[in-house]
């Protein structure tokens, strides 16, 4: 009896073990990527955040959103296998914005373990030229 108890733990171990659910993971080189100083004459801006699919199942981004409608982001439409990386280009565009310091984050929906994560750009819009900007 105590020998059938041991064998059923042991099939329902190995039973769980096999049917462990494999899972996509998203790891970003950068989670908050700085724009620097930049004038309005320059006011768009872009930049790449590097990604790899550090998890044992196909990636899958389902969806990216930016918090307004002067952040726009690119991203691959395909699977990303298990190893393999991927870029998300977000493009800033200050036209008609205030001067001065900005944080957005762009929210980006995927199936991986976190379904959600957020990504940064940060940077600065000056009202002068970069190069004619008087240092203090």
């Amino acid at each position: 009896m105590k020998a059938k108890f041991c064998l059923f733990i042991a099939l329902m171990a190995l039973t769980t073990c096999v049917n462990a659910k494999k899972h996509p993971q998203i790891k970003f080189e950068k989670t908050t990527i700085d724009l620097g100083t930049f004038s309005m004459d320059d006011p768009v801006q872009k930049t790449v955040f590097k990604f790899t699919n550090v998890g044992d199942a196909k990636l899958v981004i389902v969806s990216v959103q930016a918090s307004c409608g002067c952040t726009v982001a690119d991203y691959p439409k395909d699977f990303i296998s298990p190893g393999a990386s991927g870029e998300i280009t977000v493009t800033y565009n200050g036209s008609g914005k205030m001067p001065g310091k900005f944080k957005k984050n762009v929210q980006v929906f995927s199936n991986s373990k976190e379904e959600m994560t957020r990504i940064f750009i940060t940077g600065e819009m000056t009202d002068l030229p970069v190069s004619k900007k008087v240092k203090k």
